[in-house]
């Protein structure tokens, strides 16, 4: 019985050291997305670009918005001395145009989203491309993304940062 359990208790113990073995040869690494869209020269390009595209029409509207704010002060200055049907017809009128800015920027803050979104997409994709890359010629065996906490030794962002931001060579 006593050599069985010393049969046992080797098997266990030569298990556990095979496990430490292969645990040792593991390769993982992290990369923290918010870094990467924020210092990937791609990235900041995709921001420029949208900046450029959409200024002009948030200028417009910065620009309706201050004009319906004045004429909303201009009507509460004049309201009291203006005739009750004047005082409607700019009242009405005031509303026309504060529904007509309101859908304005409705619009304008949904066209925004969808383009940030197709080129964060493209900068994710080209992140991920990347990694991948990364990954395999530096034999990793996981890359992770997003973590409650990671060793510093692991982060392999500045390596994604740095090739995002190195012109591909064709």
């Amino acid at each position: 019985m006593q050599h069985f359990l010393q049969r046992i208790c080797a098997l266990i113990f030569c298990s556990l050291m095979l496990v430490a073995a292969q645990a040792q040869e593991l390769r993982m690494g992290f990369v923290s997305t918010d870094r990467v869209l924020k210092e990937a020269g791609t990235a900041k390009l995709a921001q420029t670009k949208l900046e450029q595209e959409f200024s002009k029409r948030e200028k417009d509207l910065l620009d309706q918005g201050a004009s319906i704010k004045a004429l909303a002060d201009k009507l509460e200055r004049e309201a009291p001395t203006l005739p009750e049907t004047q005082r409607q017809t700019r009242q009405r009128q005031l509303l026309d145009q504060d529904r007509d800015f309101q859908k304005k920027r409705r619009d304008f803050q949904e066209d925004l989203n969808a383009r940030k979104n197709e080129e964060l997409q493209l900068v994710i994709q080209r992140a991920n491309k990347v990694i991948k890359d990364i990954a395999v010629a530096e034999k990793y065996d996981f890359i992770f993304q997003d973590a409650v906490y990671v060793n510093p030794k692991h982060d392999i962002t500045d390596k994604v940062v740095k090739a995002l931001n190195t012109p591909a060579v064709k």
